[in-house]
């Protein structure tokens, strides 16, 4: 669905910022899921298109953000994480071949680098938290791509992580209005404590994402907003100017 249709669509410039939205669940990467499943496999799709969207462009450089990563960390070559803690014994690396004494990823940064190696993308890649994203958005030159990785809420019914919360449901629906509207200042508003309370792991992000594209015209596309296994999951890419 398009943000707006009444809208005129927003040329990309040569400093653009493109950004594809996606959760983190373990379940994208096929070996941790185990048994097929019908819904992630249409989460799984929807996470390949949004970054298709964001590497249309071929910028000059992708920014995975995600929790985890402390303020002024940077992840790069030789960096890498595993699944061990899922039962998995994968070790991937965030770009490049893992190094002795790199370091360990965060989960949203190996899913992240999980989603880039899928799309076939062979460029410059840089891992960082949610603080860093806004300045380094506005200091990079060219065009830049985002991949945010964030899950929503984890209280989305009895059997979730966090277990029912009656205000999962809109409040994940009034993140997903945003990303379909390319509402970058609604983003930037999220409550940080309720983001908390609900156990909305990807708030920081949206929040950061919002904060840099504030001043930019978007065009925006979701591709999904699901609540499998009680975790609200929403898919968009943005193309900002």
């Amino acid at each position: 669905m398009s943000a707006d249709p009444r809208r005129p669509p927003v040329p990309f410039a040569p400093d653009g910022v493109t950004v594809a939205f996606c959760p983190a669940p373990p379940l994208l990467v096929p070996a941790v899921e185990g048994r097929p499943d019908a819904d992630t496999a249409a989460l799984r799709r929807a996470c390949a298109d949004a970054v298709s969207a964001m590497l249309a462009v071929a910028p000059g450089v992708v920014l995975v953000v995600g929790v985890g990563a402390p303020p002024g960390v940077r992840f790069g070559d030789g960096d890498a994480g595993d699944l061990r803690g899922l039962g998995i014994d994968v070790e991937l690396p965030f770009a490049g071949g893992v190094r002795p004494g790199g370091r360990r990823l965060p989960l949203p940064h190996l899913l992240g680098a999980w989603l880039l190696d899928q799309a076939g993308y062979a460029g410059t890649r840089v891992g960082v938290g949610p603080d860093d994203l806004p300045g380094l958005v506005r200091s990079l030159p060219g065009a830049v791509g985002v991949l945010a990785m964030g899950d929503g809420s984890a209280r989305r019914s009895l059997k979730a992580p966090g277990h029912l919360d009656p205000a999962a449901e809109p409040f994940d629906d009034a993140v997903a209005r945003a990303l379909g509207r390319g509402d970058a200042a609604a983003l930037a508003a999220l409550d940080e404590e309720e983001g908390q309370r609900l156990l909305a792991a990807g708030v920081p992000v949206w929040r950061a994402v919002g904060s840099a594209l504030a001043d930019r015209a978007v065009v925006a596309h979701l591709h999904a907003a699901s609540a499998s296994f009680g975790v609200g999951y929403l898919v968009a890419d943005w193309a900002a100017r």
